[in-house]
């Protein structure tokens, strides 16, 4: 089975520019390379921060470019979404949580925005309840969750000040229940490992990133290739590949090179 996961596309306003990339035509792009090379996947996880400032017009212009989109795509609101402008673009009301099963496997999409003026997650008990009731339906079966911050630190002074809230109390819920890998997003960077047994990835944002180290380069944000990440789902393994669709340019090399039986 196969999947894709991609956050923090931080859409603007219609021809707005944002740190100076235009996160519509990185999201455009990306949409067309996996619509390229992956049709065949079973959905797409984007794990928030749809928007830069959750304006109605950039939901609604997401919406639209999600018609033609070929795959089923789920997706989570981050510290920099407005639950109430998404919904009344996407409809439906409460929290922005849903749960799927594919191939006898759960997946869990969950809401961990707080809302203004913490950038912060928040999984409350609200949030817990719902949770707690899917974990019980998934009767041990393989569960994978997505959500847009971490509960944990992740080793960055910046994003560990604004992380998922109470991480104790979402830590309790999962034990006893068979979660496979946890997908986030928040960082603006590849992280993967593991957190109390369970398996970890997040990815770059579609448009700005965050240097590793600050001070790295003078501004707050940096301009690193932004990625997509193709996830593989086996019954003894799960392997996340992260492509950076942007910067995928031939080698200097001829085309015929290397395709024989050197290996």
């Amino acid at each position: 089975m196969k999947f894709i996961h991609l956050t923090d596309l931080h859409l603007t306003v219609p021809g707005a520019l944002l740190w100076g990339l235009d996160p519509w035509a990185q999201l455009d792009a990306c949409l067309a390379d996996i619509a390229r090379h992956h049709a065949d996947a079973a959905f797409v996880a984007i794990t928030g921060d749809l928007t830069e400032r959750g304006e109605v017009s950039a939901y609604d212009a997401l919406k639209k470019r999600l018609v033609d989109f070929p795959l089923e795509t789920h997706l989570m609101l981050g510290n920099h979404d407005d639950r109430k402008k998404f919904r009344s673009v996407f409809g439906g009301d409460g929290m922005v949580q849903s749960a799927v099963t594919r191939g006898g496997n759960g997946f869990l999409f969950l809401d961990t925005l707080k809302g203004p003026p913490s950038s912060a997650g928040l999984y409350d008990e609200e949030r817990r309840t719902w949770l707690k009731g899917e974990l019980k339906k998934a009767d041990g079966a393989p569960v994978y969750l997505f959500l847009h911050h971490p509960p944990f630190a992740i080793g960055h002074p910046l994003m560990d000040l604004i992380a998922l809230e109470e991480p104790e109390a979402f830590a309790t819920l999962l034990k006893g229940h068979d979660i496979r890998h946890m997908f986030f997003g928040h960082a603006h960077r590849t992280i993967s490992g593991q957190w109390r047994g369970i398996p970890f990835s997040a990815l770059p944002s579609l448009n700005h990133q965050l240097p590793l180290v600050p001070g790295a380069v003078d501004t707050v944000y940096s301009n690193e290739p932004p990625m997509y990440a193709v996830v593989l789902l086996e019954q003894d393994r799960t392997i996340v590949h992260s492509d950076a669709f942007l910067n995928r340019t031939p080698a200097q090399m001829p085309p015929d090179a290397e395709r024989s039986d050197w290996y």
